[in-house]
């Protein structure tokens, strides 16, 4: 199985050393690192890891608990492949997706942020959601002007944005793990910037809300 496990780590060399060898020790594979951020002698990364199948999330946990100056703000599922670029292969198959334009957008963000679902909504209704999203799906009030992300009453981790140039938000909703980070924020905001610009965007949801 894949995990996304993010630490908080001081910003020095063989700080991920230590990592890789608690994780090495669980019988996990590192398979990609991203890093959100640095300062302040501290950074927090994103680490994607291949975890065998008879392995715990508490192990991986335990393990890295003992790590010395690291803290582990969370351990969370993902179907995201790593080492590829899966952004630029779902807006380029929007561009010829016809009326599935907003489905295939809605479909995909969820892997792409290793989140459990994602769904767009007028001021009365939802207009399409992912498979794993709740029945009843109500956005928090009011809808932000840009993207933003918060951490709903039970715990819920969301980012909110608006599609204005729709009458449509978005809210993208991750169970597991820690709340969205800034970057992640900033990543989705230039998706939709990008998918608002499409031309045949506005014409195909249009049709789905006549």
């Amino acid at each position: 199985m894949l995990l996304r496990v993010r630490i908080t780590l001081p910003d020095k060399p063989g700080s991920l050393a230590q990592i890789t060898r608690v994780l090495g020790a669980a019988g996990t594979d590192i398979t990609q690192v991203t890093v959100l951020e640095r300062g302040a002698g501290r950074a927090v990364d994103d680490l994607t890891v291949h975890c065998p199948d008879e392995a715990s999330k508490q192990a991986l946990l335990d393990g890295l608990a003992g790590v010395p100056e690291v803290t582990v703000e969370g351990v969370w599922s993902t179907r995201e492949a790593p080492g590829t670029y899966p952004e630029l292969e779902i807006l380029k198959y929007i561009t010829t997706a016809g009326d599935r334009a907003l489905k295939t957008l809605v479909d995909s963000l969820p892997v792409l942020f290793s989140a459990d679902w994602a769904a767009t909504a007028t001021e009365r209704d939802v207009v399409y959601a992912s498979w794993r999203a709740p029945k009843q799906v109500a956005p928090p009030e009011p809808v932000p002007p840009r993207p933003t992300a918060r951490t709903l009453e039970g715990g819920l981790h969301v980012i909110h944005a608006p599609l204005p140039p729709l009458a449509l938000s978005l809210l993208l909703a991750r169970s597991e793990g820690p709340a969205f980070h800034r970057i992640e924020v900033h990543r989705l905001t230039r998706i939709l910037e990008i998918f608002l610009a499409l031309p045949a965007t506005e014409r195909s949801v249009a049709r789905r809300l006549k």
